[in-house]
């Protein structure tokens, strides 16, 4: 009778632990969700950070004027066309043009600005329509997933944002393509293993 007691119990907990996992009760996305619904209007974790200063409030409006300023120019050249975003794209800016738009057209993959402005509900007006969620939850254009550029055609954008700037990007950056250098031995550690 002992028995059957304990291997009902452990055939109840063993279906209880199968009915919570499947239904994902206790999982951290859903408890995730549950805490981001608190802080569903904009700007909510804008709000935790600790405040700017007023000198560092006014360089970064000076920055965001010149980056319009860039790319007004950029516009009168051609070398920007349509976003598939709202505001500013400062990659495409400081990378010497581009087109979001026509990059989410072609499903080749779009700038890493863009990729973040779509998931976070920046899409113009014009392509909102033809945006969706496929069962992953990813986010679709037209029924394809939206994906970013080849990691090549970013350090591409890159090298063309270090020539630009100025700035010395490029050698920081490890893509991991080297092969290490062999070790090469000290003469007297050859000698020293030629004589054992």
């Amino acid at each position: 009778m002992r028995t059957s007691l304990k291997v009902t119990c452990g055939v109840g907990l063993l279906l209880l632990g199968y009915i919570a996992g499947s239904s994902q009760l206790l999982s951290p996305a859903a408890l995730l969700a549950q805490a981001s619904k608190a802080k569903a209007r904009p700007g909510a974790d804008a709000q935790a950070a600790p405040p700017l200063s007023d000198e560092a409030k006014a360089k970064i409006k000076a920055a965001a004027d010149a980056l319009k300023a860039a790319q007004e120019a950029l516009e009168a050249e051609n070398r920007i066309t349509a976003s598939a975003t709202k505001g500013i794209n400062s990659f495409t800016i400081l990378t010497g043009g581009g087109g979001s738009l026509e990059d989410l057209k072609s499903a080749g993959g779009v700038d890493p600005e863009t990729f973040g402005a779509l998931y976070a509900g920046l899409a113009t007006d014009a392509i909102v329509v033809d945006l969706g969620r496929d069962s992953e939850n990813r986010l679709t254009y037209k029924g394809r997933v939206v994906r970013m550029l080849p990691v090549s055609a970013i350090r591409g954008a890159y090298a063309r944002r270090s020539e630009i700037t100025g700035e010395d990007l490029l050698p920081a950056i490890d893509d991991g393509s080297k092969k290490p250098a062999k070790k090469k031995t000290e003469p007297a550690e050859e000698a020293e293993t030629e004589e054992k």
